[in-house]
């Protein structure tokens, strides 16, 4: 029997996985509100961007047996399955995988139908996440989404017909001009498409992109009471549901987490390939170049597409363990640096005020809402051994 999503043995185990996360910046339009590594437009150097990230991997040094491969980015259904299929190929000669890994690919509603979902699943690809948003018509349309409600729903029935091990969906809450019913109607929608997987999040004005200028110019802003509204609304549609909230943003059921989402909040060491994507192996994180031709350029000749790299101190390593632990509903063993956060003014006035708990060994947010509260007092923590 497969542990609870928000289990405790769960959450530990996640941080002895490895995994890989490829990027896929490809988008036939950039939403207003994104600010990934991202181009539109550029389809005809898909084949060599492919070509690129399989010969990264190649350079790379082997991590170990892939419990875990995401595929995000962008829109990765932009690419051609045997593109996929090859990419894997090349993880799996270089890392290897492990037994019943979990592989990730996020896609589009627009580009997803039963053919196309068949076609992925005999790639190689176990789960799906559809980035529906919203089945909000008017709600679709202020993201910049391409989709309607309709081929959102075919999108999610044809994932689930094909027989993917999880089916997720992705919605944005927040946006202008979204009414409580209307997103109480697409978190119910999506649930009732029979859904094993939930990520709700929050819309937010990224600096220096189209939302952001237009929230400068006077366009109406995310409203915060709203959204906490909302992600209230959602949290209860979906435990009513029997999905399982096991990080702030995402509910699954049981034996249905994202294998990938879990080992980054745990630490876990993970490989990155591809424009802008980041990774992590033994402290050390690593960022790529975020330009497509700077990327393209490097790769081709046979340079490391890494633009830097931070080498966490042992203090520093110690907060960000606290402050991925926290996000997730099973909490995060205390550790030294639990112990100074309750040992602290700010911590103390977060358990008094019934945001932070501990029991057990462990560290958990009560109040899911005001986690970024706890965040904050994490890292103004000072290091214990430099006092």
């Amino acid at each position: 029997m497969s542990p609870a999503a928000d289990s405790v043995e769960l959450a530990e185990a996640a941080a002895v996985w490895r995994s890989a996360y490829v990027h896929i910046p490809f988008c036939r339009r950039i939403c207003p509100y994104c600010d990934f590594a991202v181009v539109a437009g550029a389809e005809s150097v898909i084949d060599r961007y492919v070509a690129c990230l399989i010969a990264e991997v190649e350079l790379d040094a082997p991590l170990g047996s892939l419990d875990a491969v995401f595929i995000g980015g962008g829109t990765p259904s932009r690419l051609e399955p045997d593109h996929v299929r090859s990419i894997l190929q090349a993880l799996g000669s270089i890392h290897g995988f492990a037994e019943g890994a979990e592989i990730t690919l996020e896609a589009n509603p627009e580009d997803w139908t039963v053919d196309i979902s068949r076609r992925f699943q005999e790639a190689g690809i176990t789960r799906v996440s559809l980035g529906v948003q919203s089945f909000d018509p008017t709600v679709l349309a202020a993201l910049g989404r391409l989709h309607s409600p309709a081929q959102a729903a075919d999108a999610v029935e044809a994932a689930l017909e094909t027989g993917f091990d999880s089916v997720s969906v992705d919605l944005i809450f927040g946006t202008a001009g979204e009414t409580a019913q209307s997103w109480a109607s697409t978190t119910s929608t999506a649930i009732g498409l029979g859904v094993d997987h939930l990520s709700t999040y929050a819309l937010t004005v990224e600096r220096g992109t189209p939302l952001f200028k237009a929230v400068a110019a006077g366009a109406p802003a995310p409203d915060d009471d709203d959204q906490a509204d909302k992600w209230e609304q959602a949290d209860t549609l979906a435990s009513g549901a029997g999905l399982v909230r096991y990080e702030v943003s995402n509910a699954a059921r049981s034996g249905r987490v994202c294998r990938y989402n879990l080992a980054t909040w745990a630490q876990a060491d993970y490989a990155a390939y591809g424009v802008g994507a980041h990774g992590h192996r033994a402290g050390v994180r690593t960022r790529n170049l975020r330009r497509l031709d700077a990327y393209l350029d490097a790769v081709e000749h046979r340079r490391t597409p890494v633009q830097g790299t931070d080498t966490l101190s042992s203090w520093a390593r110690e907060q960000e363990r606290l402050m991925l632990g926290l996000r997730r509903r099973a909490g995060v063993a205390i550790g030294r640096g639990g112990e100074a956060l309750l040992s602290s003014e700010a911590g103390q006035r977060l358990v008094e005020a019934g945001v932070v708990e501990h029991g057990s060994g462990r560290l958990r947010v009560a109040r899911p809402l005001l986690t970024d509260m706890a965040t904050r007092a994490v890292l103004e923590l000072a290091d214990p051994a430099s006092a």
